[in-house]
């Protein structure tokens, strides 16, 4: 490894530590598209609408599993997803499973009060889940490079 490699790693780790915090903003804000129209009429661009929530959630998931930066070499992500990483992302999904299950509880107590549909509940647990689990991501990230 080069120092280089080691530079190169350093300013993608903090450029994702603001992405992170940018697709969190963005992934919240597109859930008030979901919630301003209700679902009486089905048309395609609902459909379409549906289909870049799965995409969107699917990347994200994936990222935070995996620690993202797909496009750069191995060994740049590897020296990016560093000890401390993996353990900021570890901190994030445990926190992320905890509020989707919360949500899980929740919505099942509303759901003797008011009419939660399935495809309504999965996409507020889903969203709730990952949403928490990308700003912590995120917070941790950025708490550590101030520490650094």
């Amino acid at each position: 490894m080069s120092n280089t490699d080691f530079e190169r790693a350093e300013r993608l780790s903090r450029k994702r530590a603001r992405m992170l915090a940018a697709v969190a903003i963005i992934f919240i804000a597109q859930q008030g598209a979901f919630m301003a129209e209700p679902d009486a009429v089905v048309r395609t661009v609902d459909h379409v609408k549906v289909g870049a929530w799965v995409i969107l959630s699917a990347v994200i998931l994936a990222a935070l599993i995996t620690g993202g930066m797909w496009i750069y070499p191995r060994r740049i992500r590897d020296l990016a997803n560093d000890e401390s990483t993996r353990a900021n992302r570890d901190r994030a999904l445990r926190l992320g499973f905890v509020t989707a299950m919360v949500s899980c509880l929740i919505l099942y107590v509303l759901s003797a009060a008011t009419d939660v549909g399935t495809r309504e509940a999965i996409h507020i647990i889903a969203t709730v889940g990952l949403a928490t689990a990308l700003l912590r991501f995120a917070f941790l990230e950025r708490q550590d490079q101030r520490g650094a």
